[in-house]
């Protein structure tokens, strides 16, 4: 391995343990037009994260008193080291619509329906830069804008009650070249034996697992390693989502 293979591989993980997430920075109320919203930072994986209050719910919902929760996810252009083309037609490929689902359906466990009326909150989460784990990101961030949201919707007066049912956060965890590893970079992420996303709530039980291998099957040990790790990582972004909406 030539000197400069060798920097572009070690240093992705130098100064990191194994069980320590990257750097978690938010920027809150990045869109201020909207009803709740952050900018948030897993290491160099940045994703704008919206909410928005609108009357109204689903055809199949309407007459119900309840009110629905739906997201959508999106990568820009540049957000990778090679352009991304934006959606034929505005719909997106089949990762996005897989991830879209995805925080649409955690975030769904983490807000009382019947408190909402009827009104649907939509959750907008772009990635204007990637570098692995930006449907946990994503998933992390939608939250802090749904809890802000509908704070603002109750103050005024569009949600009738208090409609948050708990706090919910994604990490990734993976096997990298034999080792266990918490909140995975694009490089490690790469290479993975094994990649898993889970999403649970601050009272630690689990919302979301997924789970594959990539290249090796995995133990019941590795599996209970890494559930472990994502519970270390999910429980460290809770505090910062409390922090965020307190």
């Amino acid at each position: 391995m030539s000197p400069k293979s060798k920097k572009s591989y070690v240093p992705k993980r130098l100064g990191r343990r194994a069980d320590q997430m990257r750097p978690v920075k938010l920027e809150l109320d990045y869109i201020p037009t909207a009803d709740g919203s952050c900018l948030i930072s897993f290491g160099r994986t940045r994703v704008i994260c919206t909410a928005s209050i609108t009357p109204g719910v689903p055809p199949w919902m309407a007459g119900s008193g309840r009110g629905w929760v739906t997201a959508e996810y999106g990568m820009l252009p540049a957000s990778t080291s090679q352009r991304k083309s934006r959606p034929i037609g505005g719909k997106p490929d089949g990762r996005g619509t897989e991830i879209q689902r995805l925080i649409g359906r955690v975030l769904r466990g983490a807000v009382r329906t019947d408190r909402l009326g009827e009104n649907t909150i939509y959750l907008d989460c772009d990635v204007i830069t990637a570098d692995g784990g930006t449907r946990t990101a994503a998933i992390t961030g939608a939250y802090i804008a749904l809890a802000r949201a509908l704070a603002a919707g109750k103050a005024d007066g569009r949600i009738p009650g208090s409609a948050l049912a708990g706090s919910v956060a994604a990490v990734s965890v993976g096997i990298v070249d034999g080792r266990c590893l918490l909140d995975l970079d694009y490089s490690e992420d790469s290479r993975a034996q094994v990649d898993m996303n889970v999403a649970m709530t601050a009272a630690g039980r689990f919302v979301e697992v997924q789970a594959s291998a990539e290249r090796a099957a995995f133990t019941q040990d590795e599996l209970s390693s890494l559930l472990r790790l994502a519970r270390r990582g999910c429980r460290q972004l809770a505090q910062i989502q409390r922090q965020a909406i307190k």
